[in-house]
């Protein structure tokens, strides 16, 4: 069995990450999990990427770009607030604030918060004015196509107008790496398209076709990799996905949930062995942070690589 070693400052994050390793509690997890990383690129398995919503409000959205730039992932499942605040974030800047905010003022302010990132309503109001003619893009597609589109195909077609470089949809597009939104509607995407569906009622979205673009994926690959940040819907779908092989290979779960209350979002990587979501045998590991400080550790190694 390995020793628990004194950490000693270092200035290189490769090392940084090597010394948690041997540091015990959540550091050792996340040694652990860049370790993962490695191994199912280095094997060349295929690997799916999920994160919440909230991840792509914060900084962590330039990451999941590089990743896809690199085409380091084969796929992304997120929410739609991750496709909005994408689009959003392409015009305009979140803002910094903080935790203890007066909500009241910030309400007749006209500014949304997201924890301590504040989204004015600005941002909205400018999202709309992207959509709007974008849906009448889309009912053209739809009429020429004579069928509706799937999420992960709206997805693309409306990462093909942005040239924002920083962007996720920018690099998914570009690289031609889907992304699965499985709740498209839940969010301002769907509000507005509510509102454009008043006067254009033919307007729709095939929901069921990607579960074939999905399952073609996951059973032609070799292996399947998973990058699991947060719970929820996306990690559900990812998991959920894989019981047509019996499992994911490899798995990385990055989560502030816990499991006592028997929730999806909480639920271990070790649970999802009974549902044939990850296999006996697979290689895993579970850090129990917050992405934002987790993420961007374990990556930084792994790139170095």
């Amino acid at each position: 069995m390995d020793e628990v070693k004194d950490f000693k400052i270092t200035d290189n994050v490769k090392d940084l990450v090597e010394q948690l390793g041997s540091t015990g509690f959540q550091a050792t997890n996340l040694k652990k999990a860049s370790d993962i990383i490695k191994k199912m690129k280095k094997e060349g398995a295929t690997i799916i990427l999920t994160f919440t919503s909230n991840m792509a409000s914060s900084g962590l959205r330039g990451l999941f770009a590089e990743l896809l730039k690199r085409k380091f992932v084969d796929a992304v499942i997120t929410g739609v607030g991750s496709i909005e605040e994408d689009l959003m974030k392409c015009s305009k800047p979140f803002i910094l604030g903080s935790f203890r905010m007066d909500d009241k003022e910030l309400h007749q302010k006209g500014v949304n918060r997201i924890g301590n990132i504040l989204v004015p309503n600005d941002r909205y109001e400018a999202l709309e004015d992207t959509l709007m003619p974008f849906f009448a893009h889309l009912l053209e597609l739809q009429e020429e196509r004579k069928s509706m589109l799937s999420p992960s195909e709206i997805i693309k077609e409306l990462g093909k107008t942005i040239t924002d470089e920083n962007s996720i949809l920018y690099w998914a597009s570009r690289n031609n790496i889907p992304i699965f939104c499985p709740a498209i509607l839940d969010g301002a995407f769907g509000l507005q398209l509510y509102y454009f569906k008043q006067e254009h009622p033919e307007i729709g979205i095939d929901v069921t076709a990607d579960m074939k673009a999905e399952a073609d994926l996951i059973l032609n690959a070799e292996k399947t990799g998973g990058i699991i940040l947060g719970g929820g819907f996306a990690k559900h779908h990812a998991i959920g996905l894989n019981i047509v092989r019996e499992g994911f290979d490899y798995a990385v779960y990055v989560t502030t949930a816990e499991e006592y209350d028997g929730s999806l979002s909480g639920a271990s990587a070790s649970e999802a062995v009974s549902w044939s979501k990850i296999k006996e045998e697979a290689n895993t590991a579970v850090v129990h942070a917050d992405a934002t400080i987790a993420f961007p550790l374990i990556m930084s190694a792994v790139l170095e690589e």
